[in-house]
């Protein structure tokens, strides 16, 4: 559920009307509802009630700070997998301790840093990291509390860019080396144990390989113990799916009832790290048609939006629903358009022969389930400025990211001596 709606003919982002949002920031621009927002994270949170439990939102998924506050003021902690991403929700106002460090390319400064803000832990993705950790740690006099993140090769069944629990991927230590693992971490100096960390991929539309991945943990937490280590907290990733195509997957329920059946008796803190099922559709892409073109053998729809501003469809062959801002009569004729972008690639292509109702020039269209992996992932290709983000509460709304002028991209480049005039 997310609360953009037609009302009176016209799409609405709470109560507010899309296009007056249009004409006052400009086109594109991503927009975010508070109360999908809110709304999303107390269903998920919720159904962990009575759970020893700590729901860290994952940044990656939309790390402004407004997006991540309206989640901090709910209680949340953080998923971070770089110093960048900790100094955000720190500065967000989400606590230390509610914050894990994921990610397989951790560096020294970084660990430093995170050591120092005394986060929850660490989910260690090697041996040669938590061996550099241990060198980190003894060198501050801190503990570096740590879970090792688990590859327990199983398949996500969901896109092969986005799966990460096969043992082809470059994440977690191998399944079959774990008790040797656990055991020499155990001695290195400024490094304590306390969990296990599995997280098998994104956007899964199925329960059976959380169940098998959580079944996994479970045994590996009762060898460890009858090893010698105290395991107190598992880690079980995000990765649920949202409802692109309208196939409506899993929900938080359900997905809790496989997670506590497996993992629910263990006496273990549980954490969990959601950030598309938080964020995804809270947020939309609002764009504007600039021509309609009629090809040889296609029509293409034109818009000022392009794949440097949300890039899933040429990454990953992304599905998003596009709608138009002006609600279409209910015995309008739809047509097969392809909807395009002004970037200078073939790639860059939102939608093949997509039904739509026919468009104009100046018409506003606008892309959901955009809220993650949208802005965080854009770029400045074709020398194109970073689009704004809109955040509305209710009747209210404001401008939580600002698109940079042209003057101001083109200032980031330094000319070097030997070319400036003279």
């Amino acid at each position: 559920m997310d609360h953009f709606e037609y009302r009176d003919g016209e799409l609405f982002a709470e109560d507010l009307k899309l296009s007056e949002i249009a004409e006052k920031v400009g086109t594109p621009f991503y927009c975010y509802s508070t109360a999908t927002l809110e709304r999303h994270f107390k269903v998920f949170s919720g159904a962990f009630d009575g759970v020893q439990s700590l729901v860290c939102y994952a940044v990656k998924a939309n790390s402004n700070l407004a997006v991540i506050k309206t989640l901090a003021k709910l209680g949340a902690g953080a998923d971070v997998v770089s110093e960048g991403e900790l100094r955000r929700a720190l500065e967000a106002g989400i606590p230390a301790e509610k914050i894990v460090f994921s990610g397989v390319g951790k560096q020294p400064h970084e660990m430093a840093f995170a050591l120092e803000a005394g986060i929850h832990q660490f989910n260690v993705e090697s041996e040669p990291e938590v061996r550099v950790l241990s060198d980190v740690a003894a060198r501050l006099g801190k503990i570096a509390y740590i879970a090792f993140r688990v590859n327990p090769d199983v398949d996500a069944k969901t896109h092969a860019k986005i799966s990460t629990g096969k043992a082809e991927n470059k994440f977690g230590v191998p399944w079959q080396d774990v008790s040797r693992i656990y055991r020499e971490a155990a001695e290195l100096p400024g490094i304590e144990i306390k969990g296990v960390d599995v997280h098998i991929g994104s956007q899964l539309t199925d329960l059976e390989p959380f169940g098998n991945a959580f079944d996994r943990v479970r045994e590996l937490v009762m060898k460890l113990r009858l090893e010698g280590h105290d395991i107190t907290r598992v880690d079980l990733g995000g990765g649920l799916g949202i409802p692109y195509d309208g196939n409506i997957p899993p929900g938080p329920e359900s997905y809790a009832t496989v997670a506590l059946n497996s993992l629910g008796n263990l006496g273990c803190q549980l954490i969990f790290e959601p950030g598309r099922l938080i964020v995804g559709n809270a947020g939309l892409l609002v764009s504007k048609v600039i021509y309609v073109k009629q090809g040889a053998e296609r029509k293409f729809v034109i818009l000022d939006a392009a794949m440097n501003d949300l890039i899933r469809p040429a990454m990953y062959e992304g599905y998003h629903q596009i709608d138009t801002i002006l609600e279409p009569d209910g015995g309008a004729e739809l047509e097969a358009v392809d909807v395009v972008g002004p970037v200078c690639e073939t790639g860059d292509t939102f939608a093949r022969e997509r039904d739509l109702p026919p468009v104009e020039p100046d018409d506003l269209v606008a892309f959901r389930s955009a809220g993650a992996y949208g802005a965080v992932m854009a770029s400045t290709y074709n020398t194109r400025p970073l689009v704004p983000e809109v955040l509305v509460s209710g009747d209210q709304y404001a401008v939580i990211r600002e698109r940079p002028s042209l003057e101001a991209l083109l200032d980031l480049d330094k000319m070097p001596p030997w070319l400036e005039e003279k």
